[in-house]
C-alpha cells in the first residue's frame, strides 16, 4: 500500500468540495472492496475521502410505495432493517447473504453499486427491481446505471446518495454461491409488479443484465413453468477456474426457476 492523505467530512457538501480540490482522489464508503486493492496496489490515489461521518447520506425509510435506502447503510443494516422486510423482504435476504459478518457490518449499498462488481447482489436488487440511484446531482434509472464491469453512469464529482426502490407485488432472489467469496456465480432477482416483471442476472456475464425473454414469459403467466424451456446463449457470458459459460447458461434457467418459486411462495 502506498502513502496517501485521508480525509473525513461531515457534510456532503464538504465531501464534493474536496473531490473538486484534491486530484486523484477516492471516496471510502464501507472499504470492503477499496481496502483490498490499495494493498495490492492496484489503486493508488493521492487521498481518500471517508463519507463515514456524512449522516445525510444514512437512514432507511418506507413512504407510501417507495423504500429508500441511504447510500451508507451497511448490509446489516439493510438487512436487518424493519422497514425493509414490511416493503421489500427479499431484498433483505439478500443483503442477509452478502459476504460474512464482517462485510455485513462494514459494506455499504451505495459503494457495492458504485463498484459495479460483476458478481455482487445488489445490481441484481436494483435493476431487477427497477429502482432509482440518486446522486448528488441527478437520478439514474437502474437500467442506465450498469454500463460494464466495474463501471457505471457515475461521472467524476458525482457521488451516490441514496437509491429508490418502487414496492413490487412479489420478488425473491437466489444465488448459486461461489464457496469461498460467497459471490454469486449465478444469482437471479425476479419481481412482479402491476404490468410488470423484471429478471435480472448477476454473476454470470461482464455485468449484470436483464434476461427479457424470461420477462416476457413471465409476464404472461407468472409460474417457474413459464420459463422452463427458455434457453441463455452462452455466448457473451463468464468462463472461468469457477464455472465455463455453458454451465453458467444452464444455471441461470434453473436459478431463475427457483427464484419465481421462491416469490410465489413468499420466501
Amino acid at each position: 500500500m502506498r502513502a496517501f492523505d485521508y480525509h473525513r467530512p461531515k457534510s456532503l457538501k464538504e465531501a464534493l468540495s474536496l473531490l473538486r480540490k484534491v486530484e486523484n482522489a477516492k471516496l471510502l464508503a464501507g472499504g470492503q472492496s477499496l481496502i483490498p486493492t490499495l494493498k495490492l496496489r492496484l489503486s493508488s490515489p493521492a487521498a481518500l475521502v471517508d463519507l463515514g461521518a456524512i449522516e445525510e447520506m444514512r437512514g432507511i425509510k418506507l413512504v407510501g410505495g417507495t423504500l429508500t435506502i441511504g447510500a451508507l447503510a451497511t448490509h446489516a443494516e439493510v438487512a436487518a432493517s424493519k422497514d425493509v422486510a414490511l416493503g421489500i423482504p427479499a431484498l433483505a435476504r439478500l443483503a442477509d447473504g452478502i459476504g460474512d459478518r464482517q462485510v455485513r457490518n462494514r459494506g455499504t449499498i451505495g459503494g457495492s453499486l458504485a463498484h459495479n462488481d460483476p458478481a455482487a447482489d445488489y445490481p441484481a436488487a436494483v435493476l431487477g427491481l427497477g429502482a432509482t440511484v440518486n446522486t448528488n446531482k441527478r437520478a439514474i434509472a437502474a437500467d442506465k446505471f450498469f454500463t460494464g464491469t466495474f463501471a457505471t453512469a457515475l461521472k467524476a464529482g458525482e457521488i451516490v446518495t441514496s437509491v429508490s426502490f418502487p414496492l413490487p407485488k412479489r420478488a425473491a432472489y437466489v444465488k448459486f454461491r461461489q464457496p469461498a467469496s460467497r459471490f454469486a456465480m449465478v444469482g437471479v432477482f425476479v419481481s412482479e409488479s402491476v404490468g410488470n416483471v423484471r429478471v435480472a442476472v448477476t454473476g454470470a456475464g461482464s455485468c449484470v443484465f436483464r434476461a427479457k425473454t424470461m420477462e416476457k414469459r413471465l409476464a404472461e403467466k407468472f409460474a417457474a413453468e413459464s420459463i422452463a424451456r427458455v434457453k441463455i446463449a452462452p455466448d457473451e457470458l463468464a468462463s472461468d477456474i469457477h464455472a465455463s459459460a455453458e454451465y453458467r447458461a444452464h444455471l441461470i434457467g434453473v436459478i431463475a426457476q427457483r427464484a419465481v418459486e421462491a416469490a410465489l411462495a413468499g420466501k
